[in-house]
């Protein structure tokens, strides 16, 4: 399982309490984008609609942007593709007081592109300023042996 696009920040941001796979729908175009790299998930979060899910704020850029579609944008409403007992585990769990669902990863596995999204509960300030400087206490450590 190749992953093509991580998301660091949200690994940073949040704690990560369960995740959850996958899959994307996609245009070819996007799909080859993806493939190449070109996804961002900075910013971007997931939603649940109507019995939906769908992915929100993901920009994917162009693969070739001279053969793009003149209609395309990059950061549309993408719809995931979960069974019904998932969209309906996940509705009652984000409905818990600040709980939300963010992005971890884009992945391939056998030849479809997936995305790996977390159940995520907000960090403190403190907890983020503790590790970092749990960080540099084992950076100072392996330097000093």
């Amino acid at each position: 399982m190749p992953t093509l696009t991580d998301n660091k920040k949200a690994i940073f941001d949040y704690e990560i309490l369960e995740t959850y796979d996958a899959g994307i729908e996609l245009h070819g175009f996007e799909a080859k984008a993806a493939l190449k790299g070109l996804a961002s998930l900075k910013g971007s979060f997931v939603i649940i609609r109507g019995g939906e899910a769908f992915w929100v704020n993901a920009v994917i850029s162009p693969y070739q942007p001279k053969n793009t579609p003149n209609w395309y944008q990059q950061d549309r409403t993408r719809k995931l593709l979960l069974r019904k007992e998932e969209i309906n585990e996940l509705t009652g769990k984000t409905s818990q007081k600040g709980l939300t669902l963010v992005p971890i990863s884009i992945y391939t596995s056998r030849r479809k592109i997936k995305l790996k999204f977390g159940l995520a509960r907000s960090k403190k300030k403190f907890e983020k300023r503790e590790l970092i400087r749990k960080r540099e206490v084992e950076r100072e450590i392996h330097r000093n042996l």
